[in-house]
C-alpha cells in the first residue's frame, strides 16, 4: 500500500488512479466530488451495487452501456421496469448481466420513489455524513467500512433498498463527496470541484 503516486502529468495523485488512463480521469473528474440530484445519486448507488464482488473498471468502463440500458437512471422509469424490461437487460452485452443486480436496481428504484419528500437520497445520505477526520496519508489509511456506512446500510435496507451493504454504502459516501478520501498529498484532496485550481487551495489537512 502506498502514498500519492505521480500520475500521467506529474501531479501526485491516490495509488488506485495511476493504473490506467480512465481511472486516472475518474479520479481528477468525479471519485470525492460532490454529487447533486437524486438521478444522479441513484446512477452512483447503483454502479456501485453492480460493482461488487467486481473491479470498478470493470464497471466505469461499462457506464454508457449501463446509462443507456437502464434510461438514464431516471428513477421513475426504472420503478416501471417489469420482466421483459429484466429479460431485455439479461440480454445486453454491454452491461453486467446478473439477474440479481438488475432486479435489486429495479427495487431500489421503487423503494427510492417510496421515500417522502423532494430529495430523499440526499437527506438520507447527509444524514449518514462522517465527520472530517484526518487526511490519510497512505491507501492503508482509506478504510472500507465505518459505522456510519454500516448505519447507512441498515437504513436503506429497511426502507427496501436491496444489495446495499456497508462496504457498498462506504464506496458510495465517497464516490459523491460525503466523504474525501483522497490521500492528504494527492493534488485532489479538499477539491470540493474537478474546476477547483490546486494551487489556490489551503495545504491538506
Amino acid at each position: 500500500m502506498s502514498g500519492a503516486v505521480p500520475g500521467s502529468d506529474g501531479r501526485p495523485r491516490c495509488g488506485w488512479a495511476v493504473s490506467s488512463a480512465d481511472y486516472e480521469r475518474y479520479h481528477d473528474e468525479e471519485w470525492g466530488t460532490p454529487v447533486h440530484g437524486e438521478t444522479a445519486l441513484f446512477e452512483r448507488l447503483t454502479l456501485e451495487a453492480f460493482q461488487s464482488g467486481l473491479s470498478w473498471i470493470t464497471i466505469l468502463r461499462k457506464r454508457e452501456a449501463f446509462r443507456s440500458a437502464f434510461r438514464g437512471f431516471d428513477p421513475a422509469v426504472v420503478a416501471a421496469f417489469d420482466a421483459d424490461d429484466v429479460e431485455r437487460l439479461l440480454g445486453d452485452a454491454g452491461i453486467v448481466r446478473n439477474r440479481r443486480k438488475i432486479t435489486a436496481t429495479v427495487a431500489n428504484a421503487q423503494a427510492l420513489l417510496r421515500l417522502p419528500g423532494d430529495a430523499p437520497l440526499t437527506s438520507l445520505l447527509e444524514r449518514h455524513r462522517p465527520a472530517p477526520g484526518p487526511a490519510p496519508r497512505t491507501l492503508a489509511d482509506v478504510p472500507a467500512i465505518t459505522p456510519e456506512s454500516t448505519a447507512l446500510a441498515r437504513e436503506l435496507r429497511s426502507v427496501g433498498f436491496r444489495f446495499v451493504g456497508p462496504t457498498t454504502a462506504y464506496a458510495m459516501l465517497q464516490a459523491t463527496g460525503y466523504v474525501d478520501d483522497h490521500l492528504r498529498d494527492c493534488w485532489r484532496r479538499g477539491c470540493r470541484s474537478r474546476d477547483e485550481d490546486p494551487a489556490v487551495l489551503p495545504g491538506p489537512s
